[in-house]
């Protein structure tokens, strides 16, 4: 392609080309200056040392070398050069070290929320444990005392004594609290601070005497009542029974909550209220109306009876208390009992209607199981409703009714009838609908809709799967058409 020098001094037909065009990198002796750097930068392989001679020749064939630098020739050159190179090993390396962190993040990230569910499960089992065990310790509480009222009764038949000495260890309810304040709370309070911030239940004024005997009163004669009738209860039916028809207390609640308090009408609350009634009504007639069954019968429902009022008037005058609160107004309670209602047992005493001769004969180790299981069943109670839901301490309530009958089958060697049976169960199931919340047809309905709208999605998912099973076997059945030659 080389030729001789043009007399405008125009070496090659290259040059000529470019001269024509107006190739902003032209100079004359172009293309000679070009060969000259590709025979320089062929000679020079990637990766070694070029000789100088090469630089100075490069360096004196390019004398502009700005505008050889923003030519395309010369950029080819750079990008082909070892520079070149390099820097695209440089790119690569800092690509895959890029790849590498982020698969090392995501790994992390997928670590760490295995771990948060893993810590979520064992939070939500160990809450499971927790509610698992309220509800057994207040059952075991319930069942413990009556079978040890039951025990009792065998040597020592006195029930206002034993409702009475029970009743006193109720002043240990706000000690146990503030131990447990002590124990658990970060900023501690004295107790004369804590006494009167739990005395807010009273009022803006606190406990004063007027308050003591105007609200502490009634609340304590109702006590004594529903725990005193619980007793004669259990002196003319079996524990099953007394504790089975115990639960119509939850009926009760609700029929004076609609009267007195005006709460919501509820239809699945009013069933339950007919069937613990009919549940009543059967187990009065088991025994056919005569004898110390209609009589056991009218004494456990009075304690229900008694006991619904006590929380209809607690939420009426004192409306809801918190655990300090509630430990508060329990101890109160004791302290009463034990200031002004001393008198009653002593006068049963000496008017020998609850009389014992020697004093040594009574047994103080019964009658403290009865009243420390007491104590714990009231402290669970409202330690129960403060933790978790009051629904739970429901649950263990109804509870005790089977683990009574299980008691006086294995140890008592009972025969249940078939209509004590059936009332027994019935009252059992009204008790159950009574725990329905207030807004429970709403959330049945949104279940069911629910469960609707997952089985219309599964059967179109199952629908598309389908078709799209179909049009595969049709295409891999279909014909090919195959072209002649």
């Amino acid at each position: 392609m080389d030729g001789k020098a043009a007399p405008n001094g125009v070496a090659t037909i290259e040059d000529r080309i470019l001269r024509i065009t107006g190739y902003y990198g032209y100079y004359p002796g172009y293309s000679s200056q070009k060969s000259a750097s590709r025979s320089s930068v062929i000679q020079c392989k990637p990766g070694g040392n070029c000789p100088s001679r090469h630089r100075g020749m490069t360096r004196q064939l390019s004398p502009l070398s700005v505008a050889e630098d923003s030519a395309a020739p010369i950029l080819e050159l750079q990008n082909r050069s070892p520079s070149g190179i390099c820097r695209h090993s440089r790119v690569e390396r800092q690509s895959r070290s890029e790849e590498g962190t982020q698969t090392h993040t995501e790994s992390s990230s997928q670590e760490a929320e295995g771990q948060t569910r893993c810590q979520s499960c064992t939070s939500t089992f160990l809450k499971l444990v927790w509610r698992f065990l309220i509800i057994l310790s207040v059952s075991s509480s319930w069942v413990g005392t009556t079978q040890f009222v039951k025990i009792t009764y065998e040597t020592f038949d006195c029930p206002f004594f034993m409702t009475w000495f029970s009743t006193n260890w109720n002043i240990m309810v706000f000690p146990i609290y503030y131990s447990g304040h002590l124990a658990t709370a970060q900023e501690k309070q004295s107790p004369i601070k804590k006494f009167r911030e739990c005395s807010r239940i009273f009022g803006e004024d606190g406990l004063t005497l007027k308050i003591f005997l105007k609200r502490t009163a009634p609340f304590s004669i109702l006590w004594t009542l529903t725990n005193y009738l619980y007793l004669l209860a259990l002196k003319k039916l079996t524990a099953t029974d007394v504790s089975a028809l115990f639960c119509c207390n939850k009926a009760f609640v609700f029929l004076l909550s609609w009267i007195v308090l005006k709460d919501r009408f509820m239809g699945a609350r009013i069933v339950a209220a007919i069937m613990a009634i009919t549940g009543i009504v059967m187990m009065a007639y088991a025994d056919g109306f005569q004898g110390d069954s209609i009589i056991g019968v009218a004494y456990a429902v009075g304690s229900a009876s008694t006991s619904a009022l006590y929380k209809v008037l607690f939420k009426m005058f004192l409306g809801s208390a918190n655990f300090g609160e509630a430990a508060h107004f329990v101890s109160t309670l004791g302290f009463f009992n034990l200031i002004f209602i001393s008198v009653t047992p002593i006068i049963l005493y000496f008017t020998k209607v609850e009389y014992w001769s020697p004093f040594s004969a009574v047994p103080w180790g019964y009658l403290c199981g009865v009243a420390g299981l007491w104590l714990a069943f009231n402290i669970l109670v409202n330690v129960g409703v403060v933790l978790t839901y009051p629904i739970l301490i429901s649950i263990g309530t109804v509870l005790s009714v089977p683990g009574n009958a299980a008691v006086d089958l294995l140890k008592h060697k009972m025969i249940f009838s078939v209509v004590r049976l059936g009332a027994t169960i019935i009252i059992c199931i009204g008790f159950l609908l009574m725990l329905l919340p207030e807004e429970w047809d709403e959330i049945t309905l949104r279940f069911i809709n629910s469960l609707k709208e997952k089985k219309s999605e599964d059967h179109a998912d199952d629908i598309t799967d389908s078709s799209i099973h179909t049009r595969s076997r049709s295409r891999a059945n279909g014909t090919v058409s195959i072209p002649l030659a």
